[in-house]
């Protein structure tokens, strides 16, 4: 199932451009290269690895969650249709 959520999230995602955000990490980076040591500049992208990971494993929770959330919403209203009286027949999602 996770692999299927993926499969979506991959298929549905389009990454929002950031060049001032990319263009600002770049230069931070090009400032510590001339100011750490390597023992130093390893330990700080380690660190934005590990960021980054994270934040594309919350995107990729939070379009699961997104849909699960569609999924059970289209579920009750599918229930609600038919037993509700005034939905018989009749969809107010037009």
């Amino acid at each position: 199932m996770d692999e299927t959520m993926k499969a979506l999230y991959d298929s549905f995602y389009t990454p929002l451009p950031m060049h001032d955000i990319q263009r600002e990490v770049e230069d931070a980076h090009r400032q510590l290269i001339q100011k750490l040591d390597k023992p130093e500049r390893k330990l700080i992208l380690r660190i934005i690895d590990a960021k980054d990971h994270a934040a594309e494993e919350r995107s990729i929770d939070s379009f699961i969650c997104g849909f699960e959330l569609a999924w059970k919403l289209s579920y009750e209203l599918s229930s609600y249709d038919k037993s509700h009286p005034a939905g018989k027949g009749e969809s107010f999602l037009k």
